[in-house]
């Protein structure tokens, strides 16, 4: 028998539009930064380093398929690749501070997302 929790889950991602599923992404990550921030508050270092990782590898996968022939994917790439920047220096200092700066990145993004869903783009 399947667990109810994850034909939940499995079912309403199979059913968001794109937008609502690049907003959930962009949640991952902001609820993946805050998991760093406890993790370096409470001196657990490695667990730490594994949320911040996650955030990198999603940047990494949405920097991957982006699609070239739309104009804003140079935009997003831009994005992609100050946050990658960010992240590397994050995971270096394990700073909470500097992690707090980049969440409101994360967190206009998936606002963006959310309000184009919204608008049924």
């Amino acid at each position: 028998m399947q667990n109810p929790y994850l034909n939940y889950k499995q079912n309403a991602a199979a059913t968001m539009t794109p937008a609502e599923r690049t907003a959930a992404v962009y949640d991952k990550c902001i609820t993946e930064l805050n998991k760093a921030i406890y993790y370096i508050d409470n001196k657990n270092i490695p667990e730490a380093h594994n949320s911040i990782v996650k955030v990198q590898n999603i940047v990494e996968f949405l920097d991957s398929h982006l699609v070239a022939k739309y104009e804003i994917s140079d935009d997003f790439a831009a994005l992609y690749d100050h946050l990658r920047k960010k992240l590397l220096t994050a995971n270096i200092k394990k700073d909470p501070d500097y992690i707090r700066k980049i969440i409101p990145f994360f967190q206009n993004l998936k606002d963006a997302f959310t309000e184009m869903s919204k608008k049924g783009m």
